[in-house]
């Protein structure tokens, strides 16, 4: 799978959220000074060239949706940073995380537990 640029995941993250929408519609989502009409198109323009977006177009609207799931591509991203920059082992992901963010033993084991929680189902 393709990595995307900032501005191609700030659109996926807009697509992923509204399911389907305008160019105007990813334009109301971003903050002032917001990016010019013209830039949100060619960015999904090269999304849908990339795979991740396609579009159906009603009367003169292009309506655009995410053809790639966004867990999908999280899995491969959180895969490649693990395997970059990690040797592939999780512990030292979550320990790095855990220092950065000056986490307490109890936040730990809360996360700890959560993941339990989850993974057991």
């Amino acid at each position: 799978m393709v990595t995307l640029t900032k501005a191609e995941e700030q659109i996926m993250q807009i697509l992923w959220t509204l399911e389907e929408c305008s160019v105007q519609d990813v334009r109301e989502k971003f903050d002032e000074p917001k990016p010019a009409r013209t830039t949100i198109a060619t960015v999904l323009t090269v999304l849908e060239n990339k795979g991740f977006a396609g579009h159906k177009t009603l009367g003169r609207v292009n309506m655009y949706y995410p053809k790639v799931e966004k867990t999908s591509y999280t899995k491969k991203q959180l895969s490649g940073i693990l395997k970059n920059y990690f040797n592939d082992s999780f512990s030292a992901m979550a320990l790095f995380f855990a220092k950065e963010n000056s986490l307490s033993l109890e936040e730990m084991d809360e996360m700890l537990e959560e993941a339990r929680k989850e993974l057991n189902g």
